[in-house]
């Protein structure tokens, strides 16, 4: 009776929300984005607790982050490229393939260790090819990730990032994160995710966030905070149908039919700040700043049984046909390579402040694989065709075969201007066997991460409040003035001086030719028996011979 009572305790500290969020782009394309936050009062890094009772957070993950000592774990599955100039900012951002980065605890003794363990154990619970993350493409940044959650963390060396800029993102990647959800696809906003529908969009990210936070403003209780994302971007055309028409059933072939039954909170937010038409309409209106921009949204609660009707299913209709101007992004950036031939090259990044009058600092990291090697002596930084100096510059140089080059640098952009990076490299000639199987295909290089405070144009909200959107609650915001933000540039795709690999063919194909022809003849040479083939007798005579046998006369010699 006393052990029921202590797990009835136990599984009363959790709750779950989600929530789902509908905006029309400006391109006639809809982004939609679903967040799901599952909070749980209980520390696995306290020492001498072990926590073995779950019941909405995921007993695979609670036990990753016990094992192996995590603080904080963001990992994500991106298949496109967000287009920040025609869509806007993202709520959560995330670049081309699979990012992971990870604070431990500052009592990890060995942290490459756990960073490899803990990669393998991912790659697992994914499906994905997180196992291919080692010191090679792992770094240590000093001022571009800092904890989202509880704590300032500063000590750098309890910090691993790594990206994998080719991984594919596909089903078997969808199924085991829809697994960790409390209803898993079976109830509630999941339903909508529906495979056939989400892989043939624009674009589409999955992430998990694990991190400590604060459950009220004076913080005198905490939790672990699990946070599961996935935003998508259907088009316009490839959908085809060519209007700005959309619903639950064009998007997702599914309709919503009730709420998760474990969700205390069940919402569908639709952006109505350029006034599309509605179907059904709601009376329930809201306001959020999201990104320095003040957005008005029509709320739809599933807890609620009206609003499902008398069908007992939801299909949200939405209809626009203006075309109001879009606020561009106060920050964009783009990179490219440059130059010819395969011995050097060219990294170019753009950084772009749209401001009209403020100018704000902006903190660049690059991390470039060891293979192409960086001349940092090269290294130039210039806006408004003049040189602009740097304040903060962290550099750690490659090593072959052990760790790539760590770039990262905190530059001030002008007000509207345009601001460039560059910095030559020269391909390095790999051994035939670090090869990939389509060496022709080249190779990627990561995304660069810019990461900046940047001027808000209204007044962001500083309170902590239970009650806020789970989309304008992911980044905490200290300042009124300003929002963080972070962006991702395109990866690369660099060409390496590759050898002529069907030679090792036409080699074989010469040498059995040769031991066949050459060897073979010389073999039956030494090795054959030669006996004398005495000449035939004339017909005549074999004739005669004949007669003189059938008669019984000796034989004609």
């Amino acid at each position: 009776m006393i052990l029921w009572i202590q797990q009835s305790k136990a599984a009363a500290r959790d709750e779950f929300q989600e929530e789902l969020v509908i905006r029309p782009l400006h391109s006639g394309d809809i982004y939609a984005s679903f967040q799901f936050r599952t909070l749980w009062d209980t520390d696995f890094l306290q020492e001498g607790q072990k926590v073995s009772h779950y019941r909405l957070f995921p007993k695979s993950l609670g036990q990753v982050l016990s094992k192996f000592s995590v603080r904080e774990l963001h990992i994500s599955f991106t298949q496109g490229f967000w287009r920040t100039m025609q869509w806007g900012q993202p709520f959560i951002p995330s670049p081309p393939g699979a990012e992971l980065w990870v604070w431990f605890h500052d009592t990890v003794s060995d942290v490459d260790g756990n960073w490899k363990e803990l990669t393998n154990v991912l790659s697992g619970i994914f499906c994905a090819s997180l196992n291919f993350i080692d010191l090679t493409n792992t770094v240590q940044p000093s001022a571009s990730f800092k904890p989202l959650g509880l704590g300032n963390a500063t000590d750098h060396r309890f910090l691993r990032y790594a990206t994998l800029p080719r991984e594919i993102v596909c089903t078997e990647n969808l199924t085991p994160w829809k697994k960790l959800l409390p209803c898993g696809s079976k109830a509630g906003l999941a339903v909508l995710m529906k495979s056939e529908k989400l892989f043939h969009s624009s674009f589409h990210s999955q992430a998990v966030h694990i991190r400590p936070i604060c459950q009220d403003e004076q913080c005198s209780s905490k939790a672990w905070e699990l946070r599961q994302t996935l935003n998508v971007v259907f088009d316009l055309h490839t959908s085809g149908q060519g209007k700005k028409e959309w619903s639950l059933f064009k998007m997702f072939s599914r309709t919503l039919t009730e709420a998760c039954p474990l969700a205390s909170s069940s919402k569908v937010y639709v952006d109505i700040t350029d006034n599309p038409e509605l179907s059904p309409a709601t009376p329930l209106l809201g306001q959020a700043v999201v990104l320095g921009d003040r957005r008005t949204y029509s709320v739809y609660d599933l807890s609620r049984a009206e609003t499902f009707g008398q069908l007992r299913s939801f299909n949200l209709l939405l209809r626009w046909k203006g075309d109001s101007d879009m606020l561009r992004p106060l920050l964009h950036a783009e990179r490219y390579v440059a130059g010819f031939g395969l011995q050097t090259g060219e990294i170019h990044t753009v950084i772009y402040n749209n401001h009209p009058y403020r100018a704000f600092p902006v903190l660049l990291m690059d991390s470039v694989p060891w293979y192409l090697q960086l001349y940092i002596h090269t290294l130039t930084v210039t806006s408004k065709s003049r040189d602009n100096k740097p304040s903060y510059i962290h550099y750690q140089p490659a090593k072959d075969r052990h760790r790539p080059h760590l770039l990262e640098m905190l530059i001030q952009l002008p007000p509207h201007s345009m601001t460039e990076v560059t910095v030559q490299f020269e391909r390095a000639l790999l051994k035939w066997t670090e090869y990939t199987p389509d060496p022709n295909h080249g190779f990627y290089v990561g995304s660069s991460v810019v990461s900046a405070l940047v001027p808000s144009m209204v007044a962001m909200r500083t309170n902590f409040t239970q009650d806020q959107p789970l989309f304008s609650s992911f980044v905490p915001v200290k300042e009124e003035s300003s929002y963080f933000v972070r962006v991702y540039t395109e990866p690369l795709l660099v060409n390496l001086p590759t050898p002529d690999f069907s030679m090792p063919y036409n080699v074989i194909c010469l040498t059995c030719t040769v031991v066949a022809v050459g060897y073979g003849s010389f073999y039956n040479l030494l090795t054959r028996t030669f006996q004398v083939d005495e000449p035939s007798p004339p017909l005549s005579k074999r004739l005669a011979n004949l007669i003189r046998r059938m008669r019984g006369v000796p034989l004609l010699t």
